[in-house]
């Protein structure tokens, strides 16, 4: 796996001289991938993923769960988990895990762990430490656990006393974060009772529910969607099974951004219209920008334009590319204002305050607002651009720097998060 002191603590980006025309494969997706390995180890027999990430986020999901006494063969070179599933068993009766910054790997591997018989402990780094998990351990201890912050934080770190779920009915709040709701249900079936699980409010980010049914169907359990508003797993085990991860919608949105500011054209093998990730239809913001989408069942291509348009737009149901649209905004030929966001302050950082406040290092007029920014039109100065040890500051603004000159990303090692590679895939554009 890549490693983030591998990389420079600065790195400059170079302008494009010309539009960009390139083939690009995106890792795969961490949306599935971490997904499909907790359910992979649930799961009656030995799976096999193909396609796969490897990242910071994935090696720590595949520690914990090898923590946990799991049997996990990773194979880097080919993008390949072997995963050996245990019906539903826990195999270890105490462990303490470490997540890193993975609130995947956080909230994924909560429900799973209270499956188990024991004491389990989770923590992470500091940035993690901040990161609420209280209204899952709320949910857990309604479902038959002791789940408790052991700081007494509603955050990292957690200890769950675990004798097995009954399961039952819960209701969650919607709006801080749907991982909430996919952790459950994916360890849904091995609840004594199932789950029926109700959203009070307005649910945030509704694709990544569709990605975890899709993921869980892979592996033969169904899952109920009642309109996004109450969700139902009756009682069941995991099929093992051989797993295909698609490409990361959410990587792929830098190439498709970095073909609309240069007026080119990327081409995303492996992801079209039948993906159900939600961070696809950041293609569709670039349509109203004035780019022009093509896409297939098998692929997406976008082809920039001369003349970028500003929108404003709710970027609720496809949160993780607002750093993605914020980088070009500034190219556009209006403002842009983007709304319904306010539950990305409690990410790997305040993703509206640290955007807006390079935006402005930049000489760009960006202004904060509580769910969200508006960005106007401007020339970008050269600047030392602050990652905030979040991998989409870095992606975003890296783009950003395919237009204007002097842009210099600080500790840009951050993409080992989710897309270890990436300058080496954006420095192939050229």
């Amino acid at each position: 796996m890549s490693n983030a002191d591998h990389f420079p603590t600065e790195l400059e980006i170079v302008p494009l001289e010309h539009p960009i025309n390139a083939t690009v494969t995106p890792p795969g997706s961490k949306s599935y991938t971490n997904r499909a390995l907790p359910i992979a180890a649930l799961a009656n027999g030995n799976s096999l993923l193909t396609g796969a990430l490897f990242s910071d986020d994935t090696h720590y999901m595949t520690q914990a769960l090898l923590e946990l006494g799991f049997e996990i063969r990773g194979d880097e070179e080919n993008n390949t988990f072997s995963v050996q599933g245990l019906n539903g068993m826990i195999p270890t009766d105490a462990a303490k895990v470490f997540v890193g910054n993975s609130g995947t790997t956080a909230r994924f591997l909560a429900p799973l762990m209270a499956l188990g018989r024991g004491t389990f402990e989770l923590d992470g780094v500091p940035a993690m430490q901040k990161r609420p998990i209280q209204p899952l351990l709320e949910a857990l201890n309604t479902l038959g656990a002791r789940a408790s912050s052991i700081h007494d934080t509603g955050c990292p770190p957690i200890r769950i006393v675990a004798n097995g779920l009954r399961g039952g009915n819960v209701k969650m709040r919607g709006d801080l974060t749907s991982q909430v709701f996919s952790a459950l249900l994916m360890s849904a079936p091995y609840f004594e009772n199932g789950i029926t699980l109700e959203v009070e409010g307005e649910l945030v980010s509704k694709p990544y529910l569709e990605v975890t049914g899709q993921t869980m169907k892979a592996f033969g359990i169904e899952l109920e969607i009642q309109n996004f508003e109450r969700f139902i797993v009756k009682p069941g085990e995991y099929s093992a099974t051989h797993y295909t991860v698609e490409p990361d919608a959410s990587a792929a949105s830098y190439f498709f951004a970095a073909a609309a500011i240069t007026g080119g054209r990327v081409v995303v093998p492996g992801l079209g219209s039948n993906s159900l990730q939600g961070d696809l239809n950041f293609v569709r913001v670039l349509e109203q920008m004035g780019c022009t989408v093509n896409q297939t069942d098998m692929q997406t291509e976008v082809i920039g334009t001369t003349n970028l348009r500003g929108v404003d737009i709710d970027m609720s149901q496809i949160s993780d590319t607002a750093q993605t649209l914020a980088a070009i905004a500034p190219f556009a030929s209006s403002p842009t204002r983007m709304t319904g966001i306010g539950f990305i302050r409690r990410k790997e950082t305040d993703r509206i305050g640290a955007v807006v406040r390079e935006l402005q290092r930049l000489g760009i007029n960006a202004i904060e607002e509580p769910d969200g920014m508006v960005i106007h039109p401007g020339i970008p100065k050269p600047a030392r651009i602050q990652t905030y040890d979040d991998h989409r500051m870095a992606m975003g603004f890296a783009v950003l720097g395919l237009r204007a000159r002097g842009i210099t990303i600080l500790e840009p090692g951050c993409v080992t998060k989710t897309f270890p590679k990436f300058f080496e895939v954006l420095e192939r554009l050229r």
